[in-house]
């Protein structure tokens, strides 16, 4: 086979693949695998997950805190070692509820405000998009290309 013949083989294996409209190796991901894609439904839902899970644990993470420190407090009194071990689990414990509880309203108030935000900046992209006035009979109303590219510097 000669070269040309091998140059033309490969330009259109390569045409093959460029023209697919379904092929993996594109750069349109298929549908549903988008990175990045979430519905303002999803971050609601994910959102109010967060804060209940804030509220649920605020009181049941720590009910037990009183009792364990009283039960340690007693067993160490009594010379058993494992009085001081209950004690630091319940200090431990403490401390991962803590972080659990800020976690849950740092996640709830961050997507409130990824969900506002991202409204706020489609109504204004939408605002700036609008033509004002009215717009003339048999006239398409769209905005010039010179104006929309002003608005993704």
């Amino acid at each position: 086979m000669s070269f040309e013949d091998e140059w033309a083989a490969a330009k259109a294996a390569v045409a093959m693949r460029l023209n697919q409209a379904d092929g993996t190796g594109g750069s349109t991901p298929a549908k549903g695998s988008a990175d990045y894609v979430v519905e303002d439904d999803d971050l609601g839902d994910i959102g109010h997950a967060a804060y209940g899970l804030f509220n649920g644990l605020q009181s049941g993470g720590k009910h037990a805190g009183a009792a364990s420190e009283t039960a340690a407090g007693s067993l160490k009194g009594d010379g058993f070692d494992a009085g001081a071990a209950l004690g630091e689990v319940n200090k431990t414990w403490e401390t991962q509820v803590k972080t659990l509880l800020q976690a849950c309203a740092h996640i709830s108030n961050h997507l409130n405000y990824t969900k506002k935000s991202a409204k706020a900046d489609d109504d204004w992209i939408g605002a700036q998009l609008r033509i004002i006035g009215p717009v003339a009979p048999g006239a398409e109303g769209a905005v010039p290309a010179s104006r929309i590219s002003q608005l993704f510097r």
